[in-house]
């Protein structure tokens, strides 16, 4: 074992919260931060230009982690991409940015987590933000975030269709109403990606109290009786280990849990099954997964579509609810000027049209475990998809307002053939089968380090685990519950909330 180094904190995992942390904690200049990611820098093409992250799926930089069968799914096995690069999954994602309902905020701060309610969220994400336009009072500019809007080949045909089919105009998705279609707002800076690392990790890379490491897999946190120490690590084949007055896990809601429960902090029962002494018995880590799933309608497009790599394929996004007496929308669409069938890795030769509808409320929930003690082995991910059939009813009515949609007139010049479901599907219980066969995930696993004062919770509404000292989670697994829409705008500003929380602290 290399002999240790000491710091102030530990960020586990340089994407979209721990970079944000790397950022905020240095910046008085005398904060000692190690920061570690188990990937490398994130200096591909592919991750630079918009248009061309599909290619990053099953690379180098990407985990590749795969669900078990799930028999809500027809017992298929679902891909699980999570970014394994500075930046995190904010360097493979579509970049879009979307901070989520209100009430969903409001309701974390019901579950009794002081300081989290929209209010509060409200001021965070407009300080973090660089947006032009939009609807008045609503944004933030001179952020560190910057968010763009792009309109090219058949977008405005998308957003005048979904009027024609009884969706509203919204310019604002992030505005004074989520509900409507327009255009998304992306974290775009003169057509290149805006990853949590280009905007808040890279400027600051210079400074002498922050150290960076890639290429660093942490193992486990180390413990002196109740209270993290440090951790140990894993680079260029050699062990190492880091000690810091605290430890903050930023690794997202696939490994944070994975690696508490390899530390000792987890269900004792579950942890005595691998070998596993509990140090804290936390009945709630790895519980409480929960996803956002995604059902297509595709068409051929009769037109020769230009798809420039500086431009993403999908631009149009929609929120609606499905009974007008919930309190929220149910479904978010996203509109794109392509095929992208399982993830793009089914997609035909030519031009398509995909309309999807995504299940942003989801009922069904899982769970992260161990495969065994070994920490290099990849966790167990069961994020039990499809099995409240209130979620299969949902998608099956986003199914039929996306048909909608693609039927509508001013589609005509492009629509051709409908591909998925396909013509000859046409009831409810054809349109299920089809959702349960090709419904997709669209990569927003939160949850499964929840933040409360419950039985099931693992942090405080200071982020800090719950029976230990000197240990954080800061990243989508604090989600009590999953927001309306993409989950990466709302982990930064976690990780803003938390570098708040944790100034104010120390």
């Amino acid at each position: 074992m290399a002999e240790s180094d000491s710091h102030d904190y530990v960020v586990v995992g340089a994407g979209s919260a721990g970079c944000v942390l790397a950022n905020r904690l240095t910046e008085d200049g005398e904060t000692d931060v190690l920061l570690l990611e188990a990937g490398g820098p994130d200096d591909k093409e592919e991750i630079r230009s918009p248009g061309l992250f599909p290619a990053l799926f099953k690379s180098d930089v990407d985990w590749d982690y795969g669900t078990v069968p799930q028999p809500g799914m027809n017992g298929r096995e679902e891909y699980q991409p999570r970014g394994k690069v500075l930046g995190g999954s904010s360097s493979l994602n579509s970049l879009m940015y979307v901070r989520g309902n209100p009430i969903d905020y409001d309701r974390w701060a019901e579950l009794g987590n002081e300081g989290w309610g929209w209010d509060e969220m409200f001021d965070v994400f407009t300080e973090l933000e660089d947006y032009e336009g939009g609807d008045e009072g609503y944004h933030g500019t001179g952020g560190p975030l910057r968010a763009e809007q792009q309109s090219g080949d058949v977008t405005p045909a998308l957003i005048e269709a979904s009027v024609e089919a009884g969706f509203d105009r919204n310019d604002d998705i992030n505005g004074e109403t989520q509900e409507g279609m327009g255009l998304l707002h992306l974290n775009v800076r003169d057509g290149e990606r805006q990853s949590t690392a280009v905007a808040y990790l890279h400027p600051v890379l210079d400074r002498d109290n922050l150290t960076a490491e890639t290429g660093a897999r942490v193992t486990r946190v180390t413990f002196d009786g109740d209270r993290a120490t440090g951790v140990e690590y894993v680079q260029d084949g050699d062990r190492k280990t880091a000690t810091a007055d605290e430890v903050i896990l930023s690794a997202g809601a696939i490994d944070s849990p994975r690696l508490l429960m390899l530390s000792g902090v987890g269900d004792a029962d579950h942890l005595a099954e691998h070998g596993i002494d509990a140090r804290t018995d936390l009945p709630g880590v790895g519980r409480n997964l929960q996803d956002h799933l995604l059902a297509h309608t595709v068409y051929e497009c009769t037109e020769d579509v230009d798809l420039p790599p500086d431009e993403l394929p999908c631009q149009v996004v929609g929120f609606e609810r499905t009974d007008p007496d919930l309190d929220r929308p149910d479904l978010q669409f996203f509109l794109a000027r392509t095929y992208f069938m399982n993830h793009g890795f089914d997609n035909p030769e030519g031009d398509g049209i995909s309309l999807g509808a995504c299940l942003v409320r989801p009922e069904s929930t899982g769970r992260v475990t161990l495969a065994s003690d070994d920490p290099l082995d990849d966790p167990v991910i069961d994020p039990g998809y499809l099995t409240e059939q209130a979620d299969v009813d949902t998608l099956v009515e986003g199914v039929k307002r996306t048909r909608e949609i693609g039927q509508a007139s001013a589609l005509d010049e492009y629509r051709g053939e409908e591909v998925w479901p396909g013509e000859d599907v046409t009831t409810d219980a054809e349109i299920e089968e089809h959702v349960r066969e090709t419904v997709q995930t669209v990569y927003h696993p939160v949850g499964t380090c929840k933040m409360g004062d419950d039985d099931m919770a693992v942090v405080d509404d200071d982020l800090q685990v719950h029976g230990v000292e000197g240990l954080r989670v800061v990243d989508a697994s604090i989600m009590p519950e999953i927001t309306t829409g993409n989950t990466n705008a709302p982990t930064i500003a976690i990780a803003e909330r938390a570098a708040d929380l944790i100034r104010d602290g120390a």
